[in-house]
Parts: structure tokens; C-alpha cells; sequence
């Protein structure tokens, strides 16, 4: 088979495209013919040699933990019926997404369900789960006004479709006209630019009296601060990252008298709310991604492609998922 390998830390230039002996699966595993990889800014890290959640790996190494394709065979102990069927799944400590071939647990497999593409599979897992966990700190309903920063991202492209489905009013903000335009046909009812200093006052003048009663809040720096401005009392301020290079800072002084709460929801917070498994998550969004709430917004490269894939992700060049397709 063929498969991206790493031989020696460093740019994404050392990714090698080569052929490789195809791997079985053991006892309670299973081979899967891959039709996607996932692409993770951990990926990046771990190629560079920069532990993460994940320790550095032994070199080479064929890296990916996300993976979704058909079963193509089953180890000892596996049902024989899972041969035939479509699956995705997170690879777990051990890599190896990044090839035409891959094997994984049987018992961490997921149903991609019918109408749901291997791509738009592999962002269930990872993008859709995170952006449930994100929600599980709050209720949007038919009275909400959601703000969501960095809404042409991938997290928040989804977070964009479920507020519409529950019926809230959403704020996108995206950085260029390019991305403002992709956050309207997403369904946003506002769109701004974070890049005009007037921004917030945009935002308050199209908002007609309105404040927000949650920020969803990925971008950091002064333009999250400017985000939790907009909030009305008892507002709820989420942080799940700061594509900006800087956190969110907050007075609490501030925010004390206006009983707004405001957390980061990454990493424990998520894996405790979600009473310690993330799988039920995945499962959900793969759910919704079925019944048409949840459309990822998605990058694709070839197999080949993946120094290409890299060197676009870090850039910050790519839209959403970014996936490897044989």
C-alpha cells in the first residue's frame, strides 16, 4: 500500500509518499481500505517532534489518527460482520491514518450512517465532537443571541448551523470579506468583518437594542474582549481557543456586576461535563451530520499532498477539516 511516512523531524517537507507492506489487523482489530484521513494541527506538532497530547513517536512513523473508509478485514474475535461496512474512527495513541490501509480497535468503531461522506465523517469525530462538548456549557434556544468568533472556521461553521437550528440569532465574525461572505451563506443572520475597528458598533447598530446571551469565543486577543462586550447581563462567555496568537483578557472587576460567566471549556471541563467520554459526542454529531443540522466545511489534499496539506493548515490557508483522500 501506499503511505505518507516520517523519517526525521522537521517541515513538512520530510513527509515521504511511499509504499509500504500492508498492515493486519490483531486479535480485536480491524483493517479499514481508507477513503479519508484527518489532518490535526497535532499532527503538525508531533512532525516538528513537539510532544502534545500525544508523546513524540518512534521514527518512522506513518502519523494520523483519524481515519474513516470500509472494513476490509476483521482480526481475531471480530465479528465477521463488520466486513463490508462503513466506519470511522479515532486510531487512539498509535498513528497510521495517513495510508491507504489502517487498523484500529473494533470496539472504538462508529457507523458512518447513510448520506454522510468519509470526509464529512472524519470532521464528526474531531470538529462535530468538539463543537458538542463546546455547547454542552450552554442552551440555545428561539431567545438566544449567539456570537460566534472565528465563524468561518470549522468549529465555527458548525457552531453557526446548530444556533440556527435551535433557533437563535447568530453574529458570525470572520476576518475578510471572503470569509464574512462564506459565514452569510452559512445561515448567520449578521456578518462582520473583525478586521474594521468599527465592528462592534455594527454588530450593536444591525442588533437593533439586542445584546448577546453567549459568545462563543476561538479568536482571543482584543477582539474576544470586544465579543464580551457585547453581552447583556448574565451572559455566557466560552473559550475553546485563540486563533489570534492571544488569550481573552478580562477584567473580572467587570464582569462581576454584569454576572457574566466565563471559562475555558478544552481538554478536563469538556471530558467532565461530558461525564468522561467524548465517544457518545461523536456519535452525535455523525447523527447530525445525517439529518442534515450539521454540514462541516472541509479542505481536501491527496494522499500525496500531505507536506502540501501541512504547509496549508499551518499557514492557516486551509477552510475547516482539512482531509487526505487516496
Amino acid at each position: 500500500m501506499h503511505a505518507i511516512r516520517l523519517h526525521e523531524f522537521g517541515p513538512a517537507t520530510n513527509l515521504r509518499y511511499e509504499t509500504v507492506p500492508d498492515p493486519e489487523p490483531a486479535a480485536g482489530q480491524v483493517r479499514i481500505a481508507v477513503a479519508a484521513s484527518g489532518v490535526h494541527l497535532v499532527d503538525t506538532a508531533l512532525r516538528r517532534g513537539e510532544p502534545g497530547p500525544f508523546p513524540v513517536p518512534a521514527l518512522p512513523t506513518v502519523p494520523g489518527r483519524e481515519v474513516a473508509g470500509t472494513v476490509d478485514r476483521v482480526g481475531d474475535g471480530v465479528a465477521p460482520g463488520l466486513l463490508g461496512r462503513a466506519v470511522v474512527t479515532h486510531l487512539g495513541a498509535a498513528p497510521g491514518g495517513y495510508a491507504e490501509l489502517a487498523v484500529a480497535d473494533a470496539d472504538r468503531l462508529l457507523t458512518i450512517p447513510d448520506g454522510v461522506s468519509p470526509g464529512a465523517a472524519v470532521a464528526m469525530i474531531g470538529t462535530g465532537r468538539t463543537t458538542l462538548g463546546i455547547l454542552l456549557f450552554t442552551d440555545l434556544d428561539a431567545d438566544s443571541v449567539a456570537v460566534v468568533t472565528a465563524a468561518a472556521g470549522g468549529i465555527g461553521t458548525l457552531l453557526v448551523q446548530y444556533a440556527k437550528a435551535m433557533g437563535a440569532t447568530v453574529v458570525g465574525l470572520a476576518g475578510g470579506p471572503a470569509k464574512v461572505r462564506r459565514v452569510e451563506a452559512n445561515g448567520a443572520d449578521i456578518a462582520v468583518d473583525y478586521t474594521a475597528t468599527d465592528w462592534p458598533d455594527q454588530v450593536r447598530v444591525r442588533l437593533g437594542g439586542r445584546t448577546a446571551t453567549d459568545v462563543f469565543d476561538g479568536v482571543g486577543g482584543a477582539n474576544g474582549a470586544a465579543a464580551v462586550d457585547l453581552l447583556g447581563p448574565g451572559g455566557t462567555h466560552l473559550i475553546f481557543g485563540w486563533s489570534s496568537g492571544a488569550e481573552t483578557v478580562l477584567d473580572p472587576a467587570t464582569l462581576a456586576p454584569r454576572r457574566i460567566a466565563s471559562r475555558s471549556v478544552l481538554g478536563p471541563p469538556m471530558i467532565e461535563r461530558a461525564g468522561g467520554d467524548l465517544l457518545p459526542l461523536s456519535r452525535r454529531a455523525l447523527d447530525l451530520a445525517a439529518e442534515g443540522v450539521f454540514t462541516p466545511a472541509l479542505t481536501e489534499f491527496r494522499l500525496a499532498e500531505a507536506a502540501r496539506a501541512h504547509e496549508a493548515l499551518e499557514s492557516r490557508a486551509t477552510t475547516g477539516k482539512v482531509v487526505l483522500v487516496p
